[in-house]
């Protein structure tokens, strides 16, 4: 048996076709049954929910870098402010130790002219009761401890 080669031909192209309709009913069946055994529980978000949220972090991600200069700049200001603190203490802690120093220097001056009064005044006493006068000379030597009252 024979068959012509336009027969033949004809039976090739029905094969293929019928192949490729049973391929895609095939895949619309498997689609539709995936579809059916795992529907969604939520839908998928819309665009415009997605870019409203976009917009909302954007406009938050603004606010914090805003937040973040301030805090930038106010810590630049507190750093300024605690540099100028440290030299205002040592610039007080020099004044405060030169000050020690002058009181220190003072206090001797003042018991040394202490002593000088009070040997004035026997002096004056003794005069007053002797009847004589009293003899005023230089007061006694007195240490310096190289400071000058100014």
């Amino acid at each position: 048996m024979k068959v012509g080669h336009h027969v033949r031909r004809g039976l090739v192209i029905v094969g293929v076709v019928g192949s490729l309709l049973i391929g895609a009913a095939s895949i619309r069946a498997a689609a539709q049954w995936t579809a059916a055994s795992a529907p969604l529980a939520v839908s998928p978000t819309s665009a415009e929910s997605l870019a409203a949220r976009l917009a909302d972090e954007e406009a938050r991600s603004a606010a914090l870098q805003a937040q973040l200069d301030d805090l930038r700049s106010g810590t630049s200001d507190l750093s300024a402010a605690l540099d100028a603190a440290r030299t205002q203490v040592s610039t007080d802690t020099a004044t405060a130790k030169a000050m020690r120093t002058r009181l220190a220097a003072a206090k001797v001056r003042l018991a040394a002219l202490e002593a000088s009064l009070a040997r004035a005044r026997a002096a004056a006493a003794a005069a007053a009761r002797g009847g004589g006068s009293p003899v005023i000379g230089p007061p006694p030597a007195q240490e310096s401890e190289g400071e000058t009252d100014g």
